[in-house]
């Protein structure tokens, strides 16, 4: 019965993929959500000092970031695009690109926490880096997350579980992935660019 409501309510509200997973990208929306208004609210009461510390901020690497999260996107949207018409090898090709994008953003990533922790910055430095830091790190935590998805859908793929009638799994993925990407268009310029 739940399957038949599901299914109905899928097709009612045109959502891609699995409706749960819905629930689950609003849930971590809302987080982001909040994590951002707590991070305007105090950057408000410390302009200054905001202003100061994210000139610090490898902008460049912010984005390259962006950019390769918005590739990797349009890699997993055309996979999707791909399955709908039956295409399994452009849909594992697909895939494959968008990993390889999430590991450039690891890539970068990582070499700009190495220069920050590098410099002997940590979470209690002042309040520009506890937000910096934590904000950035639980997205990276997602990024991570959509990899180990976007993996697993390429392997499951492989064993012939996706095709044009059965392809809900690449959907509810790619919206997955596709959240990860829209927090970090509103993460990049709010915590590297608006001063």
């Amino acid at each position: 019965m739940s399957e038949a409501v599901t299914q109905v309510v899928r097709e009612k509200e045109g959502l891609p993929g699995d409706l749960a997973i819905w629930f689950f990208i609003m849930a971590e929306l809302l987080v982001f959500g909040v994590f951002f208004i707590v991070y305007v609210f105090v950057r408000s009461n410390n302009v200054e000092l905001f202003n100061t510390y994210q000139l610090h901020l490898h902008r460049m690497a912010g984005a390259i970031n962006t950019i390769a999260l918005i590739t990797s996107s349009y890699f997993v949207a055309m996979g999707v695009h791909a399955i709908k018409n039956n295409n399994i090898k452009q849909t594992g090709n697909m895939l494959l690109l968008a990993l390889a994008m999430g590991f450039v953003f690891l890539t970068v990533k990582i070499w700009e926490y190495s220069h920050v922790f590098g410099a002997g910055i940590h979470l209690s430095t002042n309040t520009f880096y506890t937000f910096y830091i934590s904000l950035t790190f639980f997205h990276f935590m997602h990024v991570m997350m959509g990899m180990v998805i976007l993996g697993a859908l390429y392997y499951y793929l492989k064993k012939g579980a996706y095709s044009a009638e059965e392809h809900r799994g690449i959907e509810t993925g790619a919206s997955y992935w596709h959240m990860v990407d829209l927090v970090w268009i509103v993460l990049f310029p709010l915590v590297y660019i608006i001063r």
